[in-house]
């Protein structure tokens, strides 16, 4: 009798590790908070292994996770997961961002509620504390729902972008820049928000279509044969700040009046002047526009071109200030309608008032409409920083994923305005920046005191301006840490596309500036450039509804990843967003795709509770010839799945990985490879009937089938973490898949060549098989009823798999006498062989008759219904193309049923 190595299979007696069925609510907590305490993600500075490092794209400090974040999140501990099974010291940092305008906001809109107060009721000091203290309250929600997911972030290292560390870094590159000559104060026109009463950035600011009114006004003369000219506006308001009229040079029509200049009609103190400039378009209404330089973008680069005026017309709040006329004190909308009416009764409103929609940018935090507006502010030159930043990828030492996306990049860095960094907030790095007395301005670095007497300004930076030092201020820069030694340039940035301007770029500007100023802290960059912040930039698409919308509160199609944590456990979240992330592609999203994430994660645990109540376990393989073709064929496969998910998941070709390893667990392993193993693995080792070559078999494919799993819920683990640990640890008995050695292919066929001819058998048997399943079907036959069947095994190189074959099949050896009463030909890769089957006795003939019958007045019903459709003319012109093939589609299906069942019932006959 062969002797069996039990010691080999360390899966036996393990199915009762594993609960009745998968439950992630009940166990997904537990183990996260196991791996925390264990250390697995704290790597050591001092550790001789190779640093891979990735920061945390730090959310809002008092916000939650939406959806984007989930997908970010999944991505990024996908990467630091397998990374880290691949041996590599990984550190994902995490932080959050102090989010000046959106932390702000909700500070004051409580205090407003619960105290009747404003900001203004408070000094800075006890203001700035009440919003500590809302950040103590709050701050925490989104670092639960981080672990809720399972990211592996090194808590230890959490960062927060108003911590004393990061403080002194922005202090220090403000200085930097300062000194360098690339920090300034200037009057500029800025989006302002007049409820804030702050400069808000590009990004902060949302356009909406907005039902508005042209009014046309006419300055100049009222008398037609005298000089004047018509401009249109939808903000007539603004025109308390016009200071002139342009008119195309070309244009004929107004040569004459280039030059000349009209009476303001409401202010003593302002004329307009005619001017020539090429931004004129003269097919445009009547070819001339009033130019209002301190409230509008273009107008304000006309007012530089031709040196002029540019009144401000409006206080912080967006009341009309400083004109000296009756409207001063009126809200910019109250404003609107007096100054039409003023107007009309000056005879100076011509042509009717006609309705007009515009698009009109809004403030992301306070809802109202922006206000272009000149205003003192700090800016950054961005000339020499952008040209740091376009050469780092231009020269490869950044790699854009996808490449697609660079030209964008480049668009950005190549024609970048200066960035106003300065806020008028009290929520944020304060400005170190202090006036004397006298006038003088001095730039106080961390480790300086102001002169005595000196003031600070009162605005704070930017958000961004902090968040652009993310990858080297959270490791310790400007101090020569070991943190920053070991793990900078960070490996990889993964955000969304949409924020590849307003902080990749400038992450890209800031890094590579402190790269050429700092090569002592953060290292020399190739070829004497600048050190980059990140080897590789990888931009994932956005997530939208089903239909392709984005999701937003207004269409009330948002999806809370909560809510599928707690309805179908956090790695089907995970795999569903990973399973549709391509590269810049957006994601559309919806329950059925949860549902069926949800169901990969329960096949994967009943396949391996199946196996190891099958004796599977993990040990040596045993050698490829003592291996049946379906063991050869599922180690082969299985290293095939695995180079190809390496090469994938090196490209950040996170969909594609994910879609094969569902198909290969499901099809090929699940549903497949184990179907198979039942009929190889004896029911009975120790029973007389039980054959030695019988048992080496079955523990050979116990092996085989330990070892598959092994690999699959190893290459599963870093999108599913969760039930991979626990499947992984009941099959092997190791102490945790977190740290398990990534697969190689000494794990799958060690490096054997593929072998080729069990792939063919193995796919020729699963071809027949599946035949002769939907054969016996179209029969009648019940799948639990055994028919007899004559087919020629040997035609088809198939004589090693008949038994399994037959049992798969549930057919048996025909006996003497065998009288077939059907016949299938299968084209197999070997010959086109035919199966005669003897289902008599099998078949309720008067019961399947009537059961054809039936189905045959669905299909010719179906038939008929898509033929009038495809016959109505009025429907084939109006109908969408993509309508029309559905129904051409449904009626080729209808027919071809009719067929079959025709024939079928002709059959029974």
């Amino acid at each position: 009798m062969t002797e069996r190595n039990d010691k080999n299979l360390v899966g036996t007696n393990r199915a009762d590790a594993l609960p009745k069925s998968w439950d992630p609510q009940s166990v997904e907590s537990d183990l996260y908070e196991g791996w925390v305490k264990a250390g697995y993600f704290t790597p050591s500075a001092e550790s001789e292994a190779e640093p891979y490092s990735i920061v945390l794209p730090p959310p809002n400090v008092t916000g939650q996770l939406h959806m984007g974040h989930a997908l970010d999140h999944t991505l990024i501990d996908s990467i630091i997961r397998r990374k880290r099974m691949q041996g590599f010291a990984t550190l994902w940092l995490p932080g959050a961002d102090h989010a000046g305008i959106a932390t702000q906001t909700k500070v004051e809109a409580k205090l407003k509620e619960t105290e009747g107060k404003s900001r203004w009721d408070y000094d800075r000091e006890e203001f700035i504390e009440k919003v500590w203290e809302w950040k103590r309250e709050y701050g925490g929600t989104i670092q639960n729902q981080m672990r809720a997911i399972g990211d592996s972030v090194d808590w230890s290292r959490e960062r927060f972008t108003l911590d004393d560390g990061l403080s002194r870094a922005v202090q220090t590159i403000f200085k930097q820049l300062y000194d360098e000559g690339l920090i300034y104060q200037a009057n500029r026109l800025v989006n302002w928000s007049p409820v804030l009463e702050t400069a808000v950035s590009d990004i902060e600011v949302v356009y909406k279509d907005v039902e508005g009114e042209l009014v046309s006004i006419r300055y100049g003369s009222l008398n037609d044969d005298e000089p004047h000219l018509i401009v249109a506006t939808t903000r007539v308001e603004t025109m308390l700040g016009d200071v002139a009229i342009a008119v195309h040079p070309d244009d004929e029509r107004y040569k004459d009046l280039v030059g000349q200049e009209f009476p303001h009609p409401f202010r003593d103190d302002l004329t307009l002047k005619v001017i020539a400039d090429d931004y004129v378009d003269m097919e445009f209404g009547t070819g001339a526009v009033k130019i209002t330089p301190a409230h509008d973008p273009n107008d304000y680069q006309m007012g530089l071109r031709h040196n002029l005026d540019m009144p401000n017309i409006m206080d912080t709040t967006g009341h009309i200030a400083n004109t000296g006329t009756q409207f001063d004190g009126l809200t910019r909308e109250e404003a609107r309608v007096q100054i039409r009416e003023a107007l009309a009764e000056q005879g100076r409103i011509v042509k009717e008032i006609r309705p007009y929609v515009h698009s009109v940018g809004h403030s992301e935090r306070s809802g109202e409409p922006v206000e272009p507006r000149l205003s003192l502010q700090w800016f950054v030159a961005v000339e020499k920083l952008a040209k740091y930043s376009g050469d780092a990828v231009r020269e490869g030492d950044t790699v854009i994923h996808p490449t697609s996306l660079e030209p964008r990049y480049f668009d950005w860095v190549d024609d970048m305005h200066d960035w106003c960094i300065s806020r008028q907030l009290w929520w944020g790095h304060r400005i170190p920046i202090w006036y004397g007395p006298d006038g003088d301005i001095v730039c106080v670095g961390p480790d300086e005191e102001p002169p005595a007497g000196y003031v600070q300004d009162p605005d704070v930076l930017d958000t961004w301006f902090s968040s652009a030092l993310w990858p080297f201020s959270t490791l310790g820069w400007p101090e020569k840490t070991p943190d920053l030694e070991k793990f900078y340039p960070t490996n990889v940035l993964v955000t969304a596309y949409d924020i590849l301007f307003f902080w990749v770029a400038r992450m890209m500007m800031f890094g590579t500036f402190a790269g050429a100023h700092t090569p002592e802290l953060l290292g020399e960059g190739k070829d004497g450039r600048p050190q980059i912040p990140f080897h590789d930039i990888y931009l994932h698409g956005l997530v939208r509804d089903e239909q392709g919308r984005k999701m937003s509160k207004s269409l009330g199609n948002g999806i809370d990843p909560m809510d599928w944590v707690r309805d179908y456990g956090a790695d089907a979240l995970r795999f569903t967003l990973a399973r549709g992330a391509n590269p810049g592609v957006d994601l559309p999203l919806g329950q059925d795709a949860a549902a069926a994430s949800r169901n990969f994660a329960t096949k994967l645990f009943n396949a391996t509770k199946f196996a190891l109540m099958n004796g599977a376990g993990v040990g040596e393989l045993p050698a490829r010839d003592a291996l049946t073709d379906a063991d050869r064929w599922i180690l082969d496969r299985a290293e095939e799945v695995r180079v190809q998910v390496d090469k994938y998941l090196d490209d950040y070709q996170f969909a594609k990985a994910n879609e094969l390893l569902y198909h290969f667990a499901w099809d090929e392993l699940c549903d497949w490879y184990v179907e198979i193993a039942k009929t190889q693995i004896p029911r009975d080792f120790d029973s007389a009937e039980t054959s030695d070559a019988e048992r080496l078999t079955g523990h050979n494919t116990q092996l085989v089938l330990g070892r598959v799993l092994d690999v699959v819920l190893r290459l599963l683990h870093p999108t599913m973490p969760f039930v991979t640990e626990v499947l992984w640890k009941a099959l092997t008995g190791g102490e945790t898949i977190v740290v398990a050695p990534w697969p190689t292919q000494e794990d799958t066929n060690g490096g054997a060549e593929k072998d080729e001819v069990a792939a063919r058998r193995i796919a020729d048997a699963d071809k027949l098989i599946t035949e002769l399943r939907r054969f016996r079907s179209d029969q009648g036959v019940k799948p639990s009823q055994k028919v007899p069947g004559r087919l020629d095994f040997a035609a088809c190189d198939l004589v090693p798999l008949e038994a399994m074959i037959r049992n798969l099949a549930n057919t048996t050896e025909p006996e003497d006498g065998f009288a077939p009463s059907a016949s299938i030909e299968v084209r197999l890769t070997q010959a086109t062989v035919e199966v005669a089957l003897d289902t008599s006795g099998t078949v309720d003939v008067e019961a399947e008759r009537k059961r054809l019958t039936k189905d045959l007045g669905k299909a010719e019903k179906e038939l008929e219904q898509t033929g009038k459709k495809l016959a109505n003319e009025a429907f084939l012109s109006k109908a969408p193309d993509t309508v029309v093939e559905k129904i051409r589609t449904r009626q080729q299906v209808a027919q071809e049923e009719v067929e079959r069942i025709t024939a079928r019932l002709e059959a029974l006959k």
